[in-house]
């Protein structure tokens, strides 16, 4: 079998399976002449870097968002995911017609067609905000191992010792990634599977706690309306830690390198928008939805604790009281478990992409592996945030959301450049749509970038 060419395989892993290139593209020709239903049914069974976008965004700060909008203000904040993600789903719908258009590693294409500054700031921003979410990250899921490890008759069980085991854990599969066409896919084939367990978890606990009020869940989900300060939480808050933490600029980075890593090109483009609504909207906003749903059935209606001090662990607890204390406690832990460990190989994963362009590496090398374990030191939240509340992950979701106007700003410049896509960019009335949406966007986040400087230096 010929070797791919660059233009086939620009991340130069040469990893990428010649034949699988080909027998996917000759599916995806084989779905081209076929009615629109036919062609989603095929797609469906192709699907990938989408849910590596799900996975990693299904984190502790889209988890702690979830639980302070439905212990404190019910069914209230349920548009706030569906919306997030909407708007994320536009920008990254761009970011896959750019990358698959041109077939260019997008972040020497952003130094060279929209400036280096855009470039930078995207890069660096991808590799803190990765590397500052692990220790929130790591005491999440040593929180919950602990709790899980007490249920099954091991109380006392040390946080180090669960921290150590996530870390072995994230390090072993974030592992699988890079070394061959065939580990990409069976990397993605598990987080898909982690996805879809953390929304079979947290729709158990919504189906065991019931819901006592449809009207009013269907109006969370249309009212768009924003509360005012309850328990000493402001509503305008938690909904921008939930924008925030639905799509962050790491997330963004990691994208475009997914899809080059499965090989995918001009002919995937449909295929990706497919990929980006059912792979990352759909069980986002269920998964999501069904945390902040579980929580306002029952905390909601709990006055007894400390909203500052809300925990995972602790909602575990509360939920288990409806429905069976070992099960309640099991499946929710289990479900916030799973967000936290897909979310730190991710991360995980961004870090070493970002190494490939700064430093000039090769992906599957040994220097590239390296990269990836940049985040590693976050095992030490595991130790240092064991006692600050989760609460804390969501002011976090807002600092790290203060890289992204930035990146968007460039994928804007990217999208109106014609020497960057040549006959490629959108044009038309659908084009100009498209990069009007973008644009507003992107000044939405510079502005909440504002207001959230001004509060601190006012407050």
């Amino acid at each position: 079998m010929t070797p791919l060419s660059t233009a086939d395989d620009p991340l130069g892993a040469g990893r990428l399976d010649p034949a699988a290139v080909a027998r996917d593209r000759a599916r995806l020709e084989a779905l081209a002449g076929r009615p629109l239903a036919a062609r989603l049914v095929g797609y469906l069974r192709m699907l990938g870097p989408g849910y590596l976008q799900s996975a990693m965004t299904l984190g502790g700060g889209t988890a702690s968002s979830a639980l302070f909008a439905g212990a404190i203000f019910g069914y209230e904040l349920l548009w706030v995911a569906p919306l997030a993600m909407g708007l994320g789903v536009i920008m990254l719908a761009a970011v896959s017609w750019q990358t698959l258009s041109t077939g260019r590693r997008p972040w020497p294409a952003m130094r060279d067609h929209a400036g280096p500054f855009f470039a930078w700031a995207w890069a660096l921003g991808a590799l803190l905000s990765s590397i500052i979410w692990q220790f929130p990250q790591y005491a999440l899921a040593s929180a919950v191992l602990v709790d899980l490890a007490d249920l099954a008759g091991y109380p006392g069980t040390p946080s180090v010792a669960a921290g150590a085991g996530v870390l072995v854990w994230a390090v072993a599969v974030s592992g699988l990634y890079g070394r061959s066409a065939r580990w990409v896919r069976v990397y993605e084939v598990l987080l898909q599977a982690m996805v879809w367990g953390i929304v079979g978890c947290f729709a158990w606990v919504v189906a065991r706690t019931g819901v006592s009020d449809w009207g009013e869940l269907l109006r969370g989900f249309t009212s768009f309306s924003v509360p005012d300060t309850r328990n000493g939480i402001a509503g305008v808050t938690l909904v921008l830690s939930g924008l925030s933490a639905a799509v962050g600029v790491n997330m963004v980075f990691l994208y475009p390198y997914t899809l080059l890593a499965r090989g995918w090109g001009r002919a995937h483009r449909e295929l990706s928008r497919v990929d980006l609504l059912f792979g990352m909207f759909v069980p986002y906003t269920i998964a999501v939805s069904l945390v902040v749903i579980a929580t306002a059935n029952t905390l909601h209606l709990d006055a007894a604790y400390d909203g500052m001090r809300l925990s995972p662990v602790e909602a575990a607890r509360v939920l288990a009281e409806g429905v069976g204390v070992g099960a309640g406690r099991l499946v929710f832990g289990l479900g916030i478990l799973g967000m936290a460990l897909s979310s730190i190989t991710l991360q995980m994963l961004t870090c070493g992409f970002v190494g490939v362009e700064l430093f000039g590496l090769t992906v599957g090398t040994w220097k590239h592996r390296l990269a990836t374990w940049l985040p590693v030191p976050g095992v030490l939240g595991c130790v240092y945030w064991t006692d600050i509340a989760v609460w804390v992950a969501v002011p976090t979701n807002i600092v790290c959301g203060i890289f992204l106007p930035a990146a968007y700003a460039g994928f804007c410049l990217l999208q109106r450049s014609r020497a960057y896509l040549g006959d490629d960019r959108p044009s038309g009335v659908f084009g100009a749509v498209w990069l009007a949406a973008m644009v507003a966007i992107t000044i939405f986040g510079i502005g909440f970038l504002g207001w959230y400087v001004v509060g601190i230096l006012v407050g």
